[in-house]
């Protein structure tokens, strides 16, 4: 995805249907407990790892962490598979690459001069 992918032809912003796909996942990323279970799980070896694995770091309750990862899964930031009783996380890279594109994109627009201000 180049950066005139995340604009809308004629220079707007991000158009609605690619606002609407993407506002899910940053707004389970705006949680602080998220944003770092979700950072627990791709420190982990093969980016994957079980509610077991990262409830000592985070220090909640199995339930309030299962509750989390819930979340991240429902935006698309993990994918989960359930192995006997447990039920294992894996990021999901794709949707954190264009996650990522988006925002570089955004990036890359601050500070273009606004069309008011050229020629001055």
């Amino acid at each position: 995805m180049s950066n005139q992918d995340v604009l809308v032809a004629g220079g707007g912003g991000l158009s609605a249907n690619r606002a609407a796909r993407f506002a899910p996942a940053l707004k389970a990323l705006a949680d602080p407990v998220r944003l770092r279970l979700l950072s627990e799980v791709a420190s982990r070896p093969g980016g994957q790892a079980c509610v077991c694995d990262i409830s000592g770091p985070i220090r909640l309750s199995q339930s309030t962490i299962s509750h989390h990862l819930r979340v991240l899964r429902e935006a698309g930031l993990v994918t989960s598979e359930r192995r006997g009783t447990w039920v294992y996380y894996r990021v999901n890279s794709v949707v954190l690459e264009q996650l990522s594109e988006v925002l570089v994109g955004l990036a890359a627009v601050v500070g273009e001069p606004d069309s008011c201000e050229e020629g001055r």
